[in-house]
């Protein structure tokens, strides 16, 4: 099942280049950008064959820049966030980051045709939150659905959360790091599980 979760969470952040494109709607930027992304992906054949630099690349700079990333971070920490220390913090987002990074990436080399299909979408004009909802084509196997929720700020249209069948990318990371953290002793104990696994898996 985490498999599963990270690689549709894969494949819903593809809707997420860098591309910036404030005042283009949600729905459509997530439509033109997660074509292009796919895009790449079909037709790069080291992508494909599992090259981890271009892999690594591809999580960089056309998934991670478009999260709020400070806010996801405050959302998967909560309390823990606010009992933190200011280098706490600093420590846990760059570990936070490098995770989700060898995580995308991991994932990215296991794209195998998938394919979006983009349901009904409005948005009132002067809204400054959205839900994009759209769903998982699978060869062969049943549709998976995803909510992308963004919120639009001095930047443009950023995600803070994706729900997979019901399931938050925030939620699931709150609750195995609340988990750790309650393991580990605290947060220092998160943060060097962090390192430790980032290590081991070369970034």
């Amino acid at each position: 099942m985490k498999l599963i979760f990270k690689f549709i969470s894969v494949l819903a952040l593809l809707g997420f280049s860098s591309l910036t494109m404030a005042e283009v709607a949600p729905d459509v930027l997530v439509k033109k950008t997660a074509e292009e992304v796919l895009e790449i992906v079909k037709n790069d054949k080291d992508i494909q064959a599992g090259d981890q630099k271009k892999i690594f690349d591809l999580a960089e700079t056309k998934i991670l820049p478009n999260f709020d990333f400070d806010r996801v971070s405050r959302l998967v920490l909560g309390r823990n966030w606010v009992n933190a220390t200011d280098e706490q913090k600093a420590q846990f987002q760059k570990e936070f980051r490098s995770l989700l990074l060898r995580t995308y990436a991991s994932a990215l080399s296991k794209y195998q045709n998938q394919t979006i299909e983009y349901l009904p979408f409005r948005l009132q004009p002067d809204a400054t939150r959205a839900t994009v909802k759209t769903r998982i084509l699978q060869p062969g196997g049943q549709p998976i659905g995803l909510d992308y929720t963004l919120e639009k700020g001095p930047n443009g249209w950023k995600v803070f959360d994706i729900v997979i069948e019901d399931v938050s990318l925030v939620t699931n990371y709150r609750s195995q790091f609340n988990n750790e953290i309650r393991q580990v002793g605290g947060m220092d104990g998160l943060i060097q599980r962090l390192v430790e696994k980032n290590k081991e898996a070369g970034v």
